[in-house]
């Protein structure tokens, strides 16, 4: 449920995406616990299981109905900062990362995207922020996988067309 530093973290939809796609939806659980997302990224996602993206349905799997030990969970905006936030986000960001970005504004989280336009608004606000790339580096740190595993991982997102600026995982460890 939380990000290095103790604090809950939020998805958008790429993050979640890219680890489903290539069958790892499993690997966030093992870096974050528990794992938020909005309803806005839910309901992107349903929509995404009308296209091609069959992938998807492993989201439902691990949802948090509190019965069956879940660790992705849904979250709405909640109460008039939230609102306000959400509505003072860039008009060019989809309704899942600008709640996310209001979520995590609000109440302190971290918030996952690989979203470019949501990056420069969470940078811009000061928020706690990380991607595809920075999960996989959590991965290789906290020892859910090893380094070439990790890599192989990158390699099939980029198969699956996630666009990454690097080939190799070390690349980033080192810095």
């Amino acid at each position: 449920m939380s990000d290095a530093l103790g604090a809950p973290a939020i998805s958008n939809t790429t993050v979640i995406s890219n680890f489903a796609a290539i069958g790892e939806l499993d690997a966030l659980c093992k870096v974050y616990g528990q794992l938020f997302l909005s309803t806005h990224v839910y309901e992107e996602i349903r929509a995404g299981l009308e296209g091609a993206y069959r992938f998807l349905e492993a989201v439902d799997q691990v949802l948090d109905p509190p019965n069956t030990g879940g660790w992705l969970r849904l979250t709405g905006l909640e109460g008039q900062n939230e609102l306000r936030y959400f509505r003072e986000c860039p008009l060019s960001l989809h309704a899942g990362e600008a709640s996310c970005i209001a979520i995590a504004r609000q109440r302190g989280w971290m918030l996952l995207t690989d979203d470019r336009a949501a990056r420069a608004e969470a940078r811009r606000l000061g928020l706690r922020l990380s991607g595809t790339l920075g999960t996989l580096v959590q991965v290789v740190e906290r020892s859910v996988a090893p380094m070439d595993v990790a890599n192989e991982w990158l390699r099939r997102m980029v198969n699956q067309r996630y666009r990454s600026p690097v080939s190799d995982l070390s690349e980033l460890l080192e810095r």
